[in-house]
């Protein structure tokens, strides 16, 4: 008799898990909205002993952050302030190298800047999928700290390295190592590499290298992502790396033809962008036109290079994309504000991982729509 009720409310059990399943799947969380987790970062030194740098002629290094979903306690700490992602104290050289990259006192950039991630929180139990990250030519590790921090809430857990020598700067051993200008041929190399690296560590963490994180990296379902030059990294890392399983290109992308064109993509680009130009946004659009799909191709109207980045919180009137801009003809505009760009950027990243990482399908109908037509166009292909 025990063992027949046992039967019972286990069927009854199965039934109701698969009803909650089935509800989670028909109304997935709002993409648009911080997600149901506080955020926390980190920051670690990650070195390839398999490669000599070109630049530091040392073992390949770097100055990595890590964003992640938190325990609940974090709520109640102190966020992460600009100067918290400088692994050293600010003295002269470190002052002169943020001086000569934003043009302001690092008390004012402390003052602008603004997140949603504590330094250092605990990490909370349970399992999420990776987001690899790569930055622009001259950018660094933690400039799309308003994308990481809303991805982290949704339950993913995302890695930025500084790509030394292509990026702003990056500290190492207390030595201000700046961008190279000459190293730029050489990072079309080294940051596939990059990326590749920092997904094996991620895999040794998961296992246990690293006792925070152990058993709650999802590695198998991992995303290549970027902006400008990190854009045409992550294109290139999945020609390379079959590992990871979709992309997200922000503002760059390969204009010659590529031979991977099923790995699930969402691809973004400013129409007034004045950076890449129009042969940049046409090198996007043909990407996403070569794709079988699914692909995805978000274009702000009113949206610029910098669109895609924290520079909103750092340099106001920084342009292209961030303030006002200027047309040929001479006419001025404003471009999308910063709130819109991104709950855009935000929501369309949201669900697209959470569709083709998590499984999440009720994001199917979510991606099928343009929901911002006044801001954006909006276009799918290979989407059944």
């Amino acid at each position: 008799m025990r063992d027949s009720r046992r039967l019972v409310i286990g069927a009854l059990m199965g039934v109701i898990g698969l009803a909650v399943t089935a509800a989670h799947a028909a109304s997935p969380a709002d993409p648009a909205k911080p997600g149901p987790f506080p955020v926390g970062v980190t920051r670690t030194l990650l070195i390839d002993h398999r490669r000599t740098d070109a630049l530091t002629e040392k073992p390949r290094t770097l100055v990595t952050e890590i964003w992640y979903p938190a325990v609940d306690e974090t709520r109640s700490r102190t966020k992460a302030r600009f100067t918290g992602f400088l692994p050293v104290p600010i003295d002269a050289s470190v002052e002169a190298a943020l001086q000569k990259v934003y043009k302001q006192p690092v008390a004012q950039l402390d003052e602008r800047y603004t997140c949603d991630s504590v330094r250092d929180a605990p990490v909370r139990d349970g399992r999420y999928s990776l987001i690899v990250f790569s930055h622009g030519n001259g950018g660094n590790r933690h400039q799309n700290t308003f994308w990481c921090d809303h991805l982290a809430s949704h339950g993913y857990i995302i890695v930025s390295a500084d790509h030394t020598g292509n990026c702003s700067f990056c500290i190492i051993d207390g030595v201000v190592i700046p961008y190279a200008k000459e190293q730029r041929k050489q990072s079309t190399e080294d940051r596939p590499k990059d990326m590749s690296f920092l997904l094996d560590q991620m895999i040794r963490w998961d296992r246990g290298a690293d006792s925070r994180f152990a058993g709650k990296i999802d590695t198998d379902h991992a995303a290549a992502t970027g902006m400008s030059f990190g854009a045409f990294t992550s294109v290139q890392v999945i020609e390379q790396d079959p590992r990871f399983k979709a992309i997200i290109p922000m503002s760059g992308a390969w204009a010659r033809s590529h031979t991977n064109t099923t790995t699930p993509a969402l691809l973004m680009l400013g129409i007034e962008d004045r950076t890449i130009g129009e042969l940049g946004n046409g090198a996007i659009r043909k990407y996403h036109g070569e794709n079988t799909g699914p692909s995805y191709l978000l274009e702000f109207i009113l949206g610029g290079h910098y669109t895609f980045t924290d520079m909103f919180k750092i340099n106001p009137k920084f342009g292209d994309g961030v303030g006002q801009g200027q047309r040929a003809d001479g006419a001025s505009f404003d471009y999308t504000s910063m709130e819109r760009s991104y709950e855009i950027v935000n929501a369309y990243s949201t669900a697209f991982c959470g569709l083709y990482l998590k499984g999440e399908t009720g994001y199917q109908g979510y991606l099928a729509k343009n929901h911002w037509k006044d801001e954006v166009k909006w276009d799918a292909r290979g989407v059944k």
